[in-house]
């Protein structure tokens, strides 16, 4: 406590202290330091924020859970759950089947289908939730919840029901093939 000035430790009995205001009221050195630290997260990508953010979203769920439940313990069923309980915040209209614009890609009068999250919006984050998973030690690539069976068939499911909604195709993008020289033809060598 001999280090610590007068004002300083004024402001911490004050102003309970979170751990920037101890770094940057005492130690000033220390604190350039941190924050030109290169795992600061102000330094990563949009991506990489992206993801961690989306991981702090998920361990949320998993302790806000009836019972809470440990990342471990955590299954393909969990990761559905976790998805089911986001499309209440999704902006994308899906027709159902008995509405009159089912199909229609631009309708012409609003409807009352609801709203649910994208497929891509969906995919995307199930891409950086299993990247995650993998970056904080999930264990091996076949526990993690993210990559089962369970989940891909939803996807595939929720991909296909929103293009019928809209009436999109998703066709599987064929491979071009290069061309074969026909038979009997004879290609010159090339120098």
């Amino acid at each position: 406590m001999d280090n610590i000035s007068n004002t300083t430790l004024q402001m911490l009995i004050s102003n309970p202290p979170n751990l920037t205001t101890i770094i940057t009221n005492s130690i000033p050195a220390a604190a350039a330091a941190v924050s030109s630290s290169s795992s600061s997260p102000t330094n990563l990508s949009r991506y990489e924020n992206q993801k961690r953010r989306d991981w702090n979203t998920f361990g949320q769920y998993l302790k806000n859970h009836r019972p809470p439940l440990s990342l471990p313990r955590c299954s393909g069923a969990h990761v559905l759950e976790f998805l089911r309980y986001l499309d209440q915040f999704g902006k994308t209209k899906v027709h159902t089947q008995i509405c009159p614009f089912f199909g229609n890609l631009n309708p012409p009068a609003p409807c009352s289908c609801p709203l649910r999250q994208a497929w891509g919006s969906l995919d995307a984050l199930i891409g950086r939730l299993r990247a995650a998973y993998d970056e904080n030690g999930g264990g091996p690539p076949e526990s993690n919840p993210f990559g089962a069976r369970a989940v891909r068939l939803y996807l595939r499911e929720i991909r296909d029901s929103q293009a019928k909604a809209r009436g999109i195709s998703y066709e599987k993008k064929k491979r071009k093939r290069p061309n074969p020289p026909a038979a009997g033809m004879i290609t010159p060598p090339t120098n």
